[in-house]
């Protein structure tokens, strides 16, 4: 037999038919404590209470102290059950948010949220008063994205808390927040971040058309609700980018961009992602203009060594030896006289045992990861060298491959750089580097056939706009930034006025 839910049946006048109905649609749940209390209304009168909450996310000292502490010995009140609850609202609870709640429904919502429940006898609705306890981490410093120069505040677990991190950055009452709900279990809190008058109204409309359409039934982590509402369509690279540095949301809210925020996980969705968004760091534009331009080149140059450098090193010692050096050619055929694997081979053993390295790195206790991470790279390495399973070669071109792919700022593109590696790698021992430059054009034009929300993958290099090229792949300095980018359709372009 099917039990049906009663969530939405109003609140009944009695309060022991209240009493009974929350125990038995909570489970009769351990953590869930009901205090009750008599209210003295006058004329010698008083009514029987309940204040319900849950141990651990709720602190109700303060407000069940005034509450009682109101109504004790004042034989001056004459309130009805109604009047009572109405005073309470209104004068008794000094602190946090007050709500009415009529049906159960709500009155789970609240419950479970960390809110105190007040209902009385005589009754057929309550209040829901704010007694949140938050037990979170305190603000820190982000692990994955941290820089040399700046801010070292990162997002933490609690909405709230980062909601009012990105209100200290922007103190503009355009900033806007719309909150919702995700998850028919969960019931996670989502924010939408905007602002209001910088915003292009398409893509927000696409932003909330998108999350509407969640049917799920529990968010966790922002991934969640990433792979819901990214552009369809099979691709390795991320359109949708993620930080947790309060900073970088900041800077990308003021470009025109949409923020999401998710109760219960530091990392942060910002659309719509651009490619050449994930080669900029905020450390960027807290450094010189020459320099950030510099390390911005750099990290371009590493993404194509962490891409291209196996690749180009398989298609080279296998079809095209004319191309080396004689000089090289003899050296690299001395290393690899007693090899038994060709390059292809030679080339996957080490990138898998490199991957196995790190991935052993990553999921060791931190005392003891990054330690044997370094010792078992060298000590493979080598080992494999003098085994004579692999040439000392390969191992320059693994390692130089791995610190270029660590370059990168956003973790996601390196992922994406592993992946399509592997397949470049085949491509080069199948083909030479004929593969391979059919390979990057199959890459090339599946990127430009990409979008973000509306917005063209691979902007502003294609389509091209020339005023965005101050901040894409050259950083100008700031007295030469004068608009957004544009390929966003902003309600206002201009960031500052003309010198």
């Amino acid at each position: 037999m099917v039990e049906h839910d009663d969530g939405d049946k109003s609140l009944n006048l009695k309060l022991a038919d209240n009493l009974k109905q929350i125990r038995k649609g909570l489970g009769y749940s351990d953590d869930v404590t009901v205090r009750d209390i008599v209210l003295n209304v006058g004329n010698n009168r008083s009514v029987q209470g309940a204040v319900f909450y849950v141990e651990g996310i709720s602190n109700l000292h303060n407000m069940v102290h005034s509450l009682l502490a109101s109504f004790e010995g004042d034989e001056t009140n004459n309130f009805t059950s109604e009047q009572l609850l109405d005073h309470c609202k209104k004068s008794v609870v000094s602190s946090g948010s007050v709500a009415d709640i009529f049906t159960f429904d709500e009155l789970y919502g609240f419950l479970l949220s960390g809110d105190s429940i007040v209902l009385v006898d005589e009754c057929s609705h309550g209040l829901a008063v704010s007694t949140k306890e938050l037990v979170a981490r305190t603000v820190e410093e982000p692990n994955v994205q941290s820089v040399v120069r700046g801010p070292r505040e990162g997002f933490t677990e609690v909405l709230r808390w980062n909601t009012a991190m990105l209100r200290r950055k922007i103190k503009d009452r355009h900033l806007w927040m719309e909150t919702m709900s995700i998850g028919t279990v969960t019931k996670t809190e989502v924010a939408v971040v905007y602002i209001q008058n910088i915003v292009s109204e398409d893509v927000l409309k696409e932003v909330k058309q998108r999350l509407s359409t969640i049917d799920i039934d529990a968010v966790l982590e922002s991934n969640y609700i990433e792979e819901q509402i990214e552009d369809k369509g099979f691709t390795p690279f991320p359109t949708i980018f993620n930080s947790e540095r309060p900073d970088v949301v900041a800077a990308g809210l003021l470009e025109g961009r949409v923020a999401i925020m998710v109760d219960g996980t530091p990392f942060v969705l910002l659309v719509p992602a651009l490619f050449t968004q994930f080669f900029q760091s905020s450390e960027d534009y807290y450094q010189r203009a020459d320099f950030a331009t510099l390390i911005r080149l750099l990290r371009f140059l590493s993404f194509g060594l962490a891409l291209l450098t196996p690749s180009f090193y398989i298609a080279i010692s296998t079809f095209h030896q004319e191309m080396l050096p004689t000089t090289l050619l003899y050296n690299l055929a001395s290393q690899r006289e007693g090899v038994p694997f060709p390059a292809f081979i030679e080339a996957i053993l080490m990138e898998v045992t490199f991957e196995i390295l790190r991935e052993a790195s990553v999921r060791m206790p931190r005392t003891v990861g990054q330690s044997i991470s370094i010792v078992g790279t060298l000590v493979v390495g080598q080992a494999a060298v003098e085994a004579g399973l692999v040439s000392a070669a390969m191992v320059i071109v693994v390692s130089i491959t791995a610190i270029s792919n660590f370059v990168l700022p956003a973790f996601n593109l390196g992922i994406t750089i592993r992946i399509i590696r592997f397949v470049l790698m085949i491509l080069a021992a199948t083909f030479g580097l004929f593969g391979i430059f059919m390979g990057l054009i199959a890459i090339v034009v599946h990127m430009c056939g990409l979008h973000s929300f509306g917005v063209p993958y691979m902007s502003s290099l294609a389509p091209f706009h020339l005023s965005d090229q101050k901040d894409t792949l050259f950083r100008f300095s700031f007295p030469n930034i004068i608009t957004r980018p544009k390929m966003f359709r902003q309600k206002n372009l201009v960031r500052q006025k003309r010198r």
